[in-house]
């Protein structure tokens, strides 16, 4: 197989069309409107659905189905009863930075809002997970992730109180909390275990990022130790999938 010459690094080879050339007729109206949403750039209102299925002679289904990809894949977005061409993706990248960090390299404004706080003990599973006693008091902190006022994830952190004692008092839940540990606490993370994987969100928590509960999320896991290697935070951490792509330096020998 010859490869394209206008072939993008990453994009789908043969723009994902089989070697035989029969491809089903939404993709075609697919590959049709993500040309127009080059066109149109960012902001740009889309044609109706009605107006589509005449520019393409489909069926206005075909239409809905193109659509809905291009909505899952973040190229679009909808804004009141119509249908615009959304921006860049978000990248996270995969280290110890904090989400604030990573949101500000972009120029974008990272924001939180505090859904709850509150204090329990720990138990069996969160204790065995995080390194932490079993009945230890530990703080749980569910807040709202926030991109220039645009929700875009939700986070959920477990840290026992004797660590943090005063995180009910002295901390501003709109802040990083990593920038709290480092500069009013003094502690600074050392390393930390993360798990990816792809999940729907919970009908809960789709109301609280706004999102419809099919659109897939990207679901962090996150075990992280201090300096001295003692248990530090346990973190849940759910972006939305059509508006993340994370990132990673790999350095080193790979095989294979």
């Amino acid at each position: 197989m010859d490869y394209p010459n206008d072939q993008a690094p990453g994009a789908p080879v043969r723009s994902g069309i089989p070697e035989h050339g029969r491809i089903p007729k939404y993709y075609a109206v697919k590959a049709h409107i993500a040309l127009l949403i080059e066109e149109l750039g960012e902001g740009g209102l889309l044609p109706t659905e009605r107006d589509l299925a005449e520019k393409y002679e489909v069926a206005r289904e075909t239409v809905r189905q193109a659509l809905r990809e291009l909505l899952l894949e973040g190229r679009l977005r909808r804004q009141g009863r119509g249908t615009v061409v959304a921006g860049p993706k978000l990248e996270q990248p995969l280290s110890l930075a904090s989400y604030t960090e990573g949101v500000r390299r972009q120029g974008r404004t990272p924001g939180r809002a505090l859904i709850s706080l509150d204090r329990f003990p720990c138990p069996e599973a969160l204790a065995a997970e995080a390194g932490l006693t079993r009945g230890e008091p530990v703080w749980h902190m569910e807040r709202v992730l926030l991109a220039d006022d645009e929700r875009v994830g939700l986070e959920s952190t477990y840290v026992a109180v004797a660590r943090v004692p005063g995180l009910d008092r002295d901390f501003d839940p709109d802040s990083s909390f990593y920038a709290y540990l480092h500069e009013r606490l003094g502690i600074a993370f050392g390393d930390a275990d993360e798990r990816i994987e792809t999940v729907l969100a919970t009908p809960r928590e789709a109301l609280l990022i706004g999102t419809p509960p099919a659109l897939p999320m990207l679901l962090i896991h996150r075990v992280s130790r201090d300096t001295e290697g003692q248990p530090l935070e346990r973190v849940r951490t759910l972006y939305r999938g059509d508006r993340f792509s994370f990132t990673a330096h790999l350095g080193g020998h790979l095989d294979g």
